[in-house]
């Protein structure tokens, strides 16, 4: 069964353009792993800081492969002081 989620975060004002890297070189990265079926960031559109990531995984062990990548483990370590709250908030949704 897929797995679907996605995640919220705010940057704080001064981080904006390295934030940008950051997640262009994280969507690459996502989008490389082999369970990884969706993997799309957006900023608001009322505010550039906020994202919103969609994202779809093959299943619980893809998705588990993901949170133990290399990648994922320096992109949540370097926004700790770049983000509101020092992480994104995950939500995690059914099919209905």
């Amino acid at each position: 069964m897929t797995k679907v989620l996605y995640a919220t975060f705010e940057v704080l004002p001064g981080h904006e353009a390295r934030m940008r890297d950051l997640m262009a070189q994280l969507t690459r990265d996502v989008r490389a792993e082999a369970g990884n079926l969706r993997f799309v960031a957006y900023t608001r559109a009322d505010n550039p800081r906020a994202y919103h990531v969609d994202e779809i995984y093959a299943d619980d062990a893809a998705f588990q492969a993901h949170i133990a990548s290399e990648h994922g483990r320096i992109f949540n370590t370097t926004i700790r002081d770049m983000v509101v709250g020092g992480g994104s908030k995950v939500v995690f949704l059914d099919a209905s």
